[in-house]
């Protein structure tokens, strides 16, 4: 069975580095976590709601454990599309000067998140397609990026299972 996922979760990578980009552009990061790096994730999450009092990192560490592999999808590094259309929240894009937040570094183009948006649409929906259950995780994101799992600006966790009820969704 772990075979078959790392196929998925490889698969999973194709599309999402395949996905449309605006103008072109990639600044999409990918990588695939399993073993003591997934646990890590796993325990890590669980510690930083426990620090912060942020609910369901809890949970959602928990699930991360109980999963065979966790693919994290990031954007590193964004340049805006030149457009000055001020979706960004900044008056045009010269004005964008992004900086680290709480979690994430922003803002970032709204283009480059709709790009970042396409490519995790694209990788869940082959894991969808497979039948392997998942889930799109802002916390596995926030958690992996603040321990250094992954370097990008914005980072979303996928975990993926195989198993006879999908531990994501049928939880208390």
């Amino acid at each position: 069975m772990e075979e078959s996922l790392k196929i998925v979760a490889d698969l999973m990578v194709i599309a999402a580095r395949t996905a449309p980009k605006a103008g072109g552009k990639d600044f999409i990061e990918i990588k695939l976590l399993s073993g003591k790096e997934k646990d890590l994730l796993g325990d890590e999450m669980i510690k930083y709601g426990q620090g912060s009092g942020k609910r369901n990192f809890d949970r959602d560490g928990e699930n991360v454990k109980n999963s065979s592999l966790v693919v994290l999808i990031g954007l590193k590094a964004a340049k805006s599309m030149g457009l000055n259309c001020g979706g960004c929240g900044s008056k045009g894009c010269k004005d964008r000067h992004p900086r680290e937040g709480n979690e994430f570094v922003g803002p970032q183009c709204i283009y480059r998140l709709l790009d970042m948006g396409i490519a995790i649409g694209s990788a869940v929906k082959i894991a969808g397609l497979l039948n392997v259950d998942n889930r799109v995780m802002y916390r596995a994101g926030v958690v992996a990026r603040k321990i250094g799992l992954m370097d990008a600006d914005i980072v979303i966790g996928i975990p993926l299972s195989a198993t006879g009820k999908n531990i994501y969704f049928d939880r208390r």
